[in-house]
Order: C-alpha cells, then sequence, then structure tokens
C-alpha cells in the first residue's frame, strides 16, 4: 500500500501564492524480509539558479500516499540581485566610538591640567 507514492516540490511566495517546481511518482519495491518494517528513503533535489528576487519565499516538500500527505518543515530562501552587497558597519562603529572616547579623554585630561593651574 505505501510503496506508491508521489513526491512534491513548491514553494510559497510573500503574496502566499503556492507554486509547483517539481513532481514525481515513485514505485520503490520491497526486498525480502523486510515487510512490516519501517523505511526512511532520502531524495534530493536541487533547485535551479535563483536569479530573480521576487524568488523568495518558503520551499516545501510534499509525499503524498493515497491516503496520507506529509508536509515537510519548509526551509527560507532569501534571493537578491546580483552585485548585493553585505554592508557591516562594525568596524566603522568600533573605530569611530574609540576615537570618540580618546577625543574626549584628552580634552577631560587638559581641562583638568589647566584647572590645576
Amino acid at each position: 500500500k505505501y510503496t506508491r507514492f508521489s513526491i512534491c516540490y513548491y514553494w510559497i511566495n510573500s503574496l502566499d501564492q503556492k507554486t509547483s517546481i517539481y513532481n514525481r511518482s515513485e514505485n520503490v519495491a520491497i526486498p525480502s524480509g523486510e515487510e512490516n518494517k519501517t523505511a526512511a528513503l532520502s531524495y534530493d533535489y536541487r533547485i535551479k539558479p535563483l536569479e530573480n528576487p521576487s524568488s523568495t519565499g518558503m520551499y516545501y516538500c510534499k509525499v503524498k500516499w493515497n491516503d496520507i500527505q506529509k508536509v515537510g518543515k519548509g526551509v527560507f530562501v532569501l534571493v537578491r540581485d546580483t552585485g548585493y552587497i553585505n554592508t557591516s558597519y562594525g568596524w566603522e562603529i568600533l573605530v569611530t566610538l574609540t576615537v570618540l572616547l580618546a577625543v574626549l579623554s584628552i580634552i577631560t585630561t587638559a581641562l583638568l591640567l589647566w584647572k590645576r593651574k
């Protein structure tokens, strides 16, 4: 009963529109002596290169038997335009803060020395 099933890969975009990517039917032969045992099979599918930012969304895999349907947890894929540079201001903020603290320290020291005289 469970040796024939179909696998469907699809994605849901930001507008909650479902788009089918790939479908395939399977008929798995059960080796003698392995009946009535749980089996886990792995099926990989590589999505073509995603070049369009509108391809961003949740991607799912669904397996369907006659009366049962199982859907994976899904994976979120973020597609960016070509030439996108992930900007990180970590170093700039650290250097700016260090310079600011150094200048304030020098000014405070100068004021303390000037007031002492």
